[in-house]
């Protein structure tokens, strides 16, 4: 089982090509204005950079995920990625008002789960019956 944001991608892709779009414009036209400055096309290269670097930052919405197998959980967030056996956890929910699903793990801890987002709707809640599935067949068989 394999779970990533998809709304956040729509999102995200747009910003991108917002940024790109706007940032490439801006060098273009930045040899064109007349206020005394002189523009070089390294100038221009770097407003696109810029432009491709916000681009980027967007798209990294996007890395989240959350891929499950019979063995545990792999939770891949913004910044780190760790893997967590079933028998370490404890329960898995989406508390009320909550952005995102989250894994319970002994001594009241939890693990954001940043790829089962509330904003994703009847594809989160799939997701929250498959892992639960997983983690009873897991603790059935242990």
């Amino acid at each position: 089982m394999i779970a990533r944001p998809r709304k956040v991608r729509f999102v995200s892709a747009g910003f991108a090509v917002v940024f790109v779009g706007v940032f490439t414009l801006v060098a273009v036209l930045l040899k064109n204005t007349p206020t005394g400055v002189f523009f070089q096309t390294s100038d221009q290269i770097a407003m696109i950079g810029i432009g491709v670097l916000l681009a980027v930052g967007a798209l990294w919405f996007t890395w989240p995920m959350v891929s499950a197998d019979a063995s545990g959980v792999l939770v891949r967030n913004m910044l780190a990625a760790k893997f967590v056996p079933w028998s370490d956890v404890v329960a898995i929910t989406f508390p009320d008002g909550a952005s995102y699903a989250r894994l319970e793990l002994p001594d009241d801890e939890y693990l954001v789960l940043m790829a089962v987002q509330s904003i994703d709707g009847d594809r989160a809640v799939a997701a929250i019956r498959e892992l639960r599935k997983l983690h009873r067949a897991a603790q059935s068989a242990s």
